[in-house]
């Protein structure tokens, strides 16, 4: 076993207490202190130096059956995370090494090291593994190309557009040859930031009038492809403006994860009838497959400033539950991230 001496005595983690009901309270959550972790035989500890907070990290603080086990209530919570490696007694795997995990929501961690992927700091900043170049970027790759079968020259439009994955599909469809890209955010700030920084045709601000009236200002010959992380009525503007043999990839519904009641689904589903429109809900977790081609692909256009991004970093474990939260509010631009 390789380590390092100068290692706090406790370990700051931030623990679920209770299963919010609508939006979580700062009373559903404790950022306690534990003892420090002893990495066992196979494993690693990792000082973590950046760590992620997402939208379905909302699910996962309910009971309910979901795609990913539910946090459990009184230990630490998981996130992606990206840190150094500062105690080893994993082959292959030493003292400074660099690892992306999901032992996140805590300032270490000691976990399995088969559950780390080591990461070049050179190649890239150390953040980006959490949103450009990793599960962020990933999704958006593989729900654009694979769910929503972009193809060479349809009109694409994508909610929650300055978003961490919003805003990489809009630009990797630019970079595809979409005829048309159109975005909708929340704030004329972050319209302003689609179109002049990340390259889409039109934008809008959802807050500024019906989504149905300004998507079909913004695409008035009708849409291929919708890439939805919002749900409500975003959805139902895209099923309104589907041209015929649409495609809608259903990533996120953030409007409706603090519902406590059921959400309405859209009224117009009919019209998937006479567009023979398809709509499929992706998981990214489905399409670990694509990863080398993905970094082959994408990697070079972050590298030469063809594919551009954003990040809001949130400095200090003690401010994790309010970037979560920001999260939840639409406060980011591009990636939220969480700097230790």
């Amino acid at each position: 076993m390789t380590d390092t001496p100068a290692l706090p005595a406790v370990n700051r983690e931030w623990h679920l207490l209770s299963r919010p009901v609508g939006w979580p309270r700062p009373e559903d959550f404790a950022l306690v202190e534990a003892p420090m972790p002893a990495p066992g035989e196979g494993q690693v500890l990792v000082r973590n130096v950046y760590a992620s907070v997402d939208p379905y990290m909302r699910g996962r603080m309910s009971a309910a059956k979901s795609y990913a086990a539910p946090f459990e209530l009184g230990k630490a919570m998981q996130g992606g995370a990206v840190g150094e490696v500062v105690a080893s007694r994993a082959e292959g795997f030493a003292v400074g090494d660099h690892v992306l995990h999901f032992s996140g929501w805590r300032e270490y961690a000691a976990f399995d090291a088969k559950n780390a992927v080591k990461v070049d700091p050179q190649a890239a900043p150390l953040s980006t593994y959490l949103g450009v170049l990793g599960m962020t970027g990933l999704t958006a790759y593989a729900g654009l190309l694979r769910t929503a079968s972009f193809k060479e020259g349809d009109v694409v439009f994508v909610s929650g557009a300055a978003g961490a994955v919003g805003s990489q599909v809009g630009q990797i469809a630019k970079l595809k040859g979409a005829s048309r890209v159109i975005g909708s955010a929340g704030s004329d700030e972050k319209v302003k930031l689609l179109i002049e920084e990340y390259g889409f045709d039109a934008a809008f601000n959802y807050k500024s009038g019906p989504v149905s009236e300004q998507l079909r200002t913004a695409a008035p010959d009708g849409i291929d492809v919708y890439f939805d992380n919002v749900g409500g009525d975003h959805l139902e503007a895209a099923i309104g403006s589907l041209n015929r043999d649409g495609r809608i990839a259903i990533c996120g519904m953030i409007s409706v994860y603090n519902n406590t009641e059921p959400a309405p689904g859209p009224r117009n589903l009919a019209r998937l009838i006479q567009t023979r429109g398809r709509i499929e809900g992706f998981l990214v977790g489905d399409h670990y497959d694509l990863q080398p081609q993905f970094v082959q692909e994408v990697g070079p256009w972050v590298a030469s400033g063809a594919l551009k991004y954003r990040e809001t970093v949130a400095e200090g474990i003690e401010n994790h539950l309010e970037a979560f939260l920001g999260v939840l509010r639409g406060d980011n631009t591009g990636k939220m991230i969480v700097k230790l």
